[in-house]
């Protein structure tokens, strides 16, 4: 089965639920999901001090982009800040994270395969 077909909505219908791993405080809002094939757009939220360090380094089997819309996020690993208005796009097996975030972040991400 493919995403999907969405007529524009407002994103606040969807409720913010907890993600796949050990760090409860961390949510996800699935606007679109083909689970068959594991690809989803999301919209994903960090509380203020969020910290994804029990998930470790991530790597996907899959294309994933992503775009800050609030806030900001360190990647503990690189030592470096990301703050609204970055983008990332991450080919498969590409490591990042984990992830600490003071004073919460929101963002937008497409995945695909």
């Amino acid at each position: 089965m493919a995403k999907p077909e969405h007529e524009f909505f407002p994103v606040d219908r969807v409720p913010f639920e907890p993600c796949a791993g050990q760090v409860p405080e961390l949510v996800e809002r699935i606007l679109a999901a083909d689970p068959e094939r594991g690809v989803a757009t999301r919209m994903l939220h960090f509380p203020p001090g969020t910290d994804t360090t029990p998930n470790g380094v991530q790597e996907h089997d899959f294309w994933e982009e992503v775009y800050i819309l609030e806030g900001a996020i360190t990647d503990l690993r690189l030592g470096e800040t990301f703050g609204a208005g970055t983008y990332a796009c991450r080919p498969p097996g590409m490591p990042h994270g984990p992830w600490r975030s003071e004073t919460g972040c929101l963002t937008f991400e497409v995945r695909y395969r």
